[in-house]
């Protein structure tokens, strides 16, 4: 697949455009969820069940300090795509610094707070019981890979702003390879248990950042900061902020339904119930790669045309974009439906897991076909630089509906009403984004440039 440069996104067929850029995104994401799917396989059937749960107790909190820079990424990117699809260099690359700068000093500030309070917040997150001194160990050593996590993140976002969705592509892949390798030979050779799939997860996290520095060194970068560029512009930072916050918002929901489910799910079930959502919560990461491909590609092409004032071709990706994405859902939902015994029986031989997790498997994929308008509604505002709509619709799903139902459901239900909540939520944040994305084209793009603000 020949490179494409930043202008090109402005001039190449829609649909040739977002194969190119979704095609690497979506390889990428599928590399990276495969790591995060083979080694939660390895360690329920190197280590156990339990631990399965203690990973998942641990992502939340980890995921979130990571969010930072990817929110910080995302936004910046944003910012730069539209900055260089109005041809302002000198802007793209004060952003740029800014957005290391930022990402440095948050997360490090982060990993302090987490590490400080270890004993804390494990047991928020549902680490009880016979979860939470396997979550510990797991979580300790993470933390100190976390920070080369968010830069890989913020890095990788703006790679594909620049039009270089292989190189974003490569620098998820090589670091899972990685950590599959040393899953290996840290819990199974070495049998080093829950400190061995700690240790290879942050050895990749490393990995990722040497690639992500070798980039924007080298020639295939357009983006050359040097010191100046890394002093923070509060105009910029507010800038990032704003619609960064709508990533950020997104993780920190994330997270508190980790921390809801995870202790709903505990005082119902116990360490069966959570060690299902922690199987279930993989497949929502690796079964939807293709769609989530789409989303990341979307959003580059969106910004650049939207800066470039070409509102005919930001149209065409929309429409463009929920076509594929909508197809690939179907595939992935069917897919689901069939074989969810199937999957189960690969991460654990646990008698009880395997009798709870296929049929709630079901449940949270039921509504999978729609969603293609939830991502990309949001992904759209986000991609424009509309920070407050990017920001309630990113939040419909989880925070307006999934948490409440999950806080309801349950009394009248029992477990059930937890799984049902996940159709639930996906159809009514599906009616209210397509809503306003609708709106927004028939208001905004279809008007004359003069008139579009």
């Amino acid at each position: 697949m020949a490179g494409i440069s930043s202008k090109d996104l402005g001039t190449l067929p829609i649909g040739k455009l977002l194969i190119k850029q979704a095609v690497p995104a979506s390889i990428g994401i599928l590399v990276m969820s495969l790591n995060i799917l083979i080694d939660t396989i390895f360690v329920g059937n190197w280590i156990g069940s339990t631990a399965i749960a203690a990973i998942n107790v641990v992502l939340p909190v980890s995921f979130f300090i990571a969010a930072l820079g990817m929110s910080i990424g995302i936004g910046g990117s944003s910012i730069i795509s539209r900055a260089l699809g109005a041809d302002n260099m000198p802007k793209a690359l004060k952003v740029f610094g800014n957005q290391l700068t930022l990402t440095l000093l948050l997360t490090v500030t982060m990993v302090i707070f987490g590490l400080w309070y270890i004993d804390d917040i494990i047991p928020v997150f549902g680490g009880k019981g016979a979860i939470f001194d396997p979550a510990k160990v797991y979580y300790e050593i993470v933390l100190y890979g976390i920070p080369f996590l968010a830069v890989c993140m913020m890095g990788n976002t703006v790679i594909r702003a620049e039009g270089k969705p292989k190189f974003a592509m490569y620098a998820m892949m090589f670091p899972s390879v990685g950590n599959l390798i040393l899953d290996y030979f840290f819990i199974n050779v070495f049998d080093w248990g829950m400190a061995g799939a700690a240790w290879a997860t942050t050895g990749s996290y490393i990995l990722c950042f040497i690639f992500i520095v070798w980039f924007f060194l080298s020639k295939h970068s357009e983006l050359k900061i040097d010191l100046a560029h890394l002093g923070l512009n509060w105009s910029i930072v507010k800038e990032i902020s704003s619609l960064g916050s709508v990533t950020l918002a997104r993780q920190a929901v994330v997270s508190i339904t980790y921390l809801f489910m995870n202790n709903i799910l505990y005082d119902l079930g116990g360490e069966t119930s959570v060690t299902s959502y922690a199987i279930v919560g993989r497949m929502l990461m690796f079964a939807l790669f293709p769609v989530y491909g789409i989303t990341q590609g979307f959003l580059p092409i969106a910004g650049y045309n939207y800066g470039a004032q070409q509102y005919d071709r930001v149209k065409e990706t929309i429409f463009t974009a929920l076509k594929y994405a909508a197809g690939l859902a179907t595939v992935v939902f069917i897919l689901l439906m069939v074989f969810p015994e199937a999957i189960t029986r690969l991460f654990t031989q646990n008698a009880d897991v395997l009798r709870e997790t296929p049929g709630e498997m079901r449940w949270v994929f039921a509504a999978t076909p729609i969603i293609a308008i939830q991502l990309i509604g949001a992904a759209y505002f986000q991609a424009v630089g509309k920070a407050i709509p990017a920001l309630l619709l990113t939040l419909t799903r989880q925070g307006f509906f999934f948490i409440p139902l999950i806080l309801i459901l349950p009394h009248y239900m029992g477990e059930i009403g937890v799984w049902i909540s996940f159709p639930i939520a996906d159809v009514l944040s599906t009616i209210v984004t397509g809503f306003f994305l609708f709106r927004e084209m028939k208001l905004k793009l279809n008007q004359p440039v003069s008139e579009v603000t």
